[in-house]
């Protein structure tokens, strides 16, 4: 068993270019066991990150290493890692359990030993009561599941999914955020790429993140969501009765402003104590009978965390 400190992948000063186009520049990083997000807009460089990690690239300049090894054209790592794709391919004639039975053949195993590797891998994503259903009628969840069945028949100790909740469900994200917790509970090393912060809020507080090939930040979540923080925290409370909302609001210490929306049916406030006044809200409308119908807040996107972070407007 992988212990909880162990580096499985170091990137070291890597960068790769596409021609005169940069993919990735100058990353530097560890990743241990556990739930890693890779975080970034579209083009921000997490497919090329995540391609140099797997072996698919070779880094222009710098080094990668998975478990001390090159990743590049090289099969020892390959025995180590699971990939999922962000492009989803199957033979849609084929039911989910024939393909997973089928790449697990593709590892070498016999007809039967694939058969059973594959029955404990469909039982591990939640799949048990649906595999037998061809691809073609599979939902968007049910076909991440199984692609995540296929990449795990040799028992990856590193997992890498690029972009794995795009499509899902509300309900099939958080099934399949359970998923990857277990398998990360095994002690593996599970890389997910996403561009939706509040998702990846759920399922880890580590992360890296990415910006035009750089890399912004990385380490614990709260550290990350610090570089918001250090503004005023924007928070959208959505009422049909906004004057009286903004009227009680203001009156609070930790309200800097509150400004009542266009919409007429929001009322958005500016606070530097965002988790005091969360926990608050609830109280404050039970107080003076205000019919709130939801709370938001328009920093919690990882377009805000990029704004702050490379101080654009």
């Amino acid at each position: 068993m992988t212990t909880s400190n162990e580096t499985m992948i170091t990137i070291k000063n890597a960068s790769r270019w596409y021609g005169e186009v940069i993919g990735v520049n100058d990353i530097t990083c560890e990743i241990r066991p556990g739930v890693t997000a890779l975080l970034g807009q579209n083009g921000a460089g997490k497919s090329t990150l995540m391609k140099l990690i797997t072996g698919q690239l070779r880094p222009t300049t710098g080094e990668v290493e998975v478990f001390g090894h090159i990743p590049f054209a090289n099969p020892k790592v390959y025995e180590l890692l699971g990939f999922c794709s962000e492009f989803d391919n199957f033979p849609e004639h084929l039911t989910g359990r024939q393909f997973v039975v089928r790449m697990a053949e593709m590892q070498g195993m016999s007809r039967a030993a694939a058969s059973e590797r594959a029955q404990v891998l469909i039982d591990q994503v939640g799949m048990h009561e649906r595999a037998d259903k061809k691809l073609a009628g599979c939902s968007k969840g049910m076909r991440q599941r199984i692609k995540l069945a296929a990449a795990m028949v040799h028992d990856p100790k590193v997992i890498v999914l690029d972009e794995p909740l795009n499509g899902l469900d509300p309900i099939g994200r958080r099934e399949f955020m359970q998923v990857l917790e277990k398998l990360a509970n095994e002690g593996r090393a599970i890389l997910v790429s996403s561009h939706i912060l509040f998702e990846v809020e759920q399922m880890t507080r580590s992360i890296l993140l990415m910006h035009r090939g750089r890399l912004m930040a990385s380490g614990d979540l709260r550290t990350i969501r610090e570089l918001i923080d250090r503004h005023p925290h924007r928070i959208r409370i959505m009422t049909d009765q906004p004057r009286e909302a903004a009227g009680h609001l203001v009156k609070l210490d930790q309200v800097i402003s509150a400004e009542m929306r266009p919409d007429g049916a929001s009322v958005e406030i500016k606070t530097k104590q965002p988790d005091l006044l969360y926990s608050m809200i609830p109280g404050l409308s039970i107080e003076h009978g205000l019919k709130i119908y939801g709370v938001e807040s328009p920093d919690n996107s990882l377009e805000a965390v990029f704004a702050y972070l490379v101080e654009t407007p």
